[in-house]
């Protein structure tokens, strides 16, 4: 697998995280969507690169994809890598999480970033859809930490071959006051104000279930307060202090048993040297820590011809495994 070298004139974090928006702004291609029905009356959207029941469907490796926080399949790196691994011989498929597939979903829960059993639900069906085929995951920041969360809650039968998390925010606490420092606020308003739009829409169902109201929601200007006052009472944690301590993916990240690799770069915008593990991996794991490359980034190339390093990376190290 190739190492990751940044664009030439766009080495900056923030012009690694933010221009990938800026120069993808359609999706490469329409998926084949199917809704799939929860056992708690829920709903989960999921994205296929091509119809799933299909003949040419049928032998091919399976690539799963699981966005970021309120992400979807039209991030830029979503519909890109689903395409790449398309485009060498997989099936692939990314699972919304609850609420994320630009429709709310019907109960007051949401998702978050150690919610493992929709993932589990998700894959134990896609496993009973293809019981002999290698499927391989990715997940992306905030589904990289659940992933890391999942793959070491199911060690012993984790449906998945291999995986890799990319700019997974391993310890939140810390992550949650990166954050709210200098330029990364751009980042927080934005991730904040979706959160607060999504929850807007779900204003009965959150008062019938933890008593917030729509003022308290507009009044939240921290994603910690947000953690606080929605996600952990949502969920089942006393507060936000709880929430990411049981939830944070590098305290089990030598119980996973399958191979994983992880991939971080020292200047993420969204993070800081708490997620870079201070302890001896397992021989399964491959850290891969780069000095460039911002939060998702990883813009390879030139600023005139600037390119996914991670939609030609990602493809080319599973090939080795599996094709």
């Amino acid at each position: 697998m190739t190492e990751f070298i940044p664009a030439k004139g766009l080495k900056n974090p923030h012009l690694q995280t933010i221009v990938p928006r800026l120069i993808r702004k359609s999706v490469l291609f329409e998926p084949v969507w199917l809704t799939m029905e929860l056992p708690d009356g829920d709903f989960l959207d999921l994205a296929w690169s091509e119809e799933w029941q299909s003949e040419s469907a049928k032998n091919k490796p399976i690539f799963v994809l699981f966005h970021g926080l309120e992400g979807s399949f039209h991030s830029p790196y979503a519909n890109g890598l689903m395409k790449a691994f398309a485009d060498n011989g997989w099936l692939s498929v990314m699972m919304h999480f609850r609420g994320c597939s630009g429709k709310p979903n019907r109960l007051a829960r949401a998702y978050h970033s150690g919610e493992t059993e929709d993932a589990r639900y998700f894959l134990t069906h896609l496993n009973s859809l293809f019981p002999q085929q290698p499927k391989v995951a990715i997940g992306i920041s905030l589904g990289g930490n659940m992933l890391v969360r999942y793959l070491a809650q199911y060690r012993d039968d984790p449906i998945l071959n291999a995986a890799t998390v990319v700019s997974a925010p391993l310890d939140l606490a810390a992550c949650s006051k990166r954050i709210e420092s200098g330029f990364s606020k751009v980042y927080r308003n934005y991730l904040l104000g979706s959160l607060k739009g999504n929850a807007l829409k779900k204003e009965d169902k959150l008062n019938e279930a933890i008593g917030i109201t729509s003022t308290t929601i507009k009044q939240v200007k921290t994603l910690y307060g947000f953690d606080d006052a929605i996600t952990a009472p949502l969920h089942g944690f006393r507060n936000a202090a709880e929430y990411y301590a049981k939830c944070s993916g590098l305290p089990v990240l030598n119980q996973v048993s399958i191979p994983l690799q992880v991939i971080h770069s020292k200047d993420d915008p969204f993070m800081t040297k708490k997620v870079i593990p201070d302890f001896k991996l397992n021989d399964n794991i491959r850290y891969r820590l780069f000095n460039q490359g911002g939060h998702v980034g990883f813009l390879s190339g030139s600023i005139r011809r600037p390119e996914f390093w991670l939609e030609s990376a990602m493809p080319d190290y599973y090939r080795r495994m599996y094709l």
